[in-house]
């Protein structure tokens, strides 16, 4: 008797437990749903404001800060001022290559993006523009090849190789000539910021406003899409072309920012960039809020891969210009690592967004 009594007790209590069980699963199905529509546009406001705008915004002060410090370098022609314009040049190129993680829009539709950072320089022009009697006002850099505008002709003057130009080398024609690229850097980088914060685009809104009345998206699935094509072409970027192409051709003067030494920097601040968008930043969500709500496995494989392209930058040491030669391995890791993050943001991220994100 008293077995079969447990018997029936374990099995009204079996009833029970999957009945409770049963009944608390339906409205976490209907909660989540609802979550992760509010959360769509929060990341999309988050991604705006915490990100984007944040970053454009310190590229106009840092674009600022170049121009005042090679300015004080045309006026007083010390090495202590050098070194003062050589660490703006860097912290501008630092902001700029992290905001290449989201390269889509105005920095885009505007040819924002070539005005600055056209690359390589080539050095032959650029002396002989220096040594031609062509003015080398503001106003003239806006007519003159990519090639020889924005951040490289700069860092080309006042680094030399590696640094190992002295103030008393730089020419008046190149004062000249430096001033006016951080002007019209500096008009950019201004232009890039109000594109994004005020009309007539003021294209911070219309993300923001993605299905809901944004001109530019009528869905939040388009920019999205955006987004992360944004990721997916930074990362094969930097495999399949910034570091690629001089080493397969084992040419140093392919290297991005070959007069500084600065190339690998670039190359890991936009996969920084990249995480920035993927993680979100200052507190705000990011793209791995909306993955990790339906696929935590999917979220982990990314950070993980995010993580380990940028680590693997660490393995490459000195010159990236010199490691094409002497660390080959090295930097077919790096690719490889980079290959492999863009074929997952490519394979699932993509599919992921296009699956989940409705309007």
């Amino acid at each position: 008797m008293r077995n079969k009594m447990n018997l029936i007790g374990a099995c009204l209590f079996a009833v029970i437990l999957f009945t409770t069980t049963a009944c608390n699963k339906a409205p976490e199905t209907a909660t989540t749903s609802t979550d992760f529509v509010t959360l769509e546009k929060q990341v999309l406001t988050d991604f705006t404001n915490n990100v984007a705008m944040s970053n454009y915004l310190k590229l106009s002060v840092s674009a600022t800060n170049l121009n005042m410090a090679l300015q004080n370098l045309n006026n007083n022609t010390t090495d202590s001022n050098l070194i003062v314009a050589r660490t703006a040049w860097q912290t501008l190129r630092e902001t700029w290559e992290q905001s290449e993680g989201f390269l889509f829009g105005p920095v885009e539709d505007n040819d924002y993006d070539p005005n600055m950072d056209t690359w390589p320089t080539d050095y032959v022009q650029l002396d002989s523009l220096i040594g031609s009697n062509n003015s080398l006002l503001a106003s003239d850099i806006q007519h003159i090849t990519l090639s020889l505008r924005g951040f490289h002709p700069i860092e080309y003057i006042i680094f030399g190789n590696h640094g190992n130009k002295k103030a008393s080398d730089i020419t008046t024609r190149e004062k000249q000539y430096m001033v006016s690229l951080s002007e019209d850097i500096t008009n950019t980088c201004n232009a890039l910021y109000l594109s994004w914060s005020s009309a007539p685009i003021n294209f911070a809104q219309e993300v923001i406003n993605a299905g809901n009345g944004s001109a530019k998206y009528s869905t939040k699935l388009e920019v999205y899409t955006a987004l992360v094509n944004a990721l997916i072409d930074i990362a094969g970027e930097v495999a399949e072309s910034k570091m690629l192409e001089p080493y397969e051709t084992k040419n140093p003067q392919l290297v991005e920012s070959p007069y500084s030494g600065n190339s690998l920097t670039d190359f890991r601040n936009n996969i920084v960039g990249l995480q920035n968008v993927y993680l979100g930043v200052n507190g705000g969500k990011g793209l791995k809020d909306l993955v990790a709500s339906k696929n935590k496995a999917l979220d982990n494989k990314i950070q993980n891969q995010i993580i380990a392209s940028i680590n693997s930058f660490s393995n490459i040491t000195g010159y990236y210009e010199d490691a094409i030669l002497t660390q080959r391995i090295q930097i077919q890791q790096t690719m490889q690592a980079l290959t492999t993050l863009k074929a997952t943001l490519e394979g699932d991220l993509l599919p992921f967004i296009v699956q989940n994100v409705k309007d």
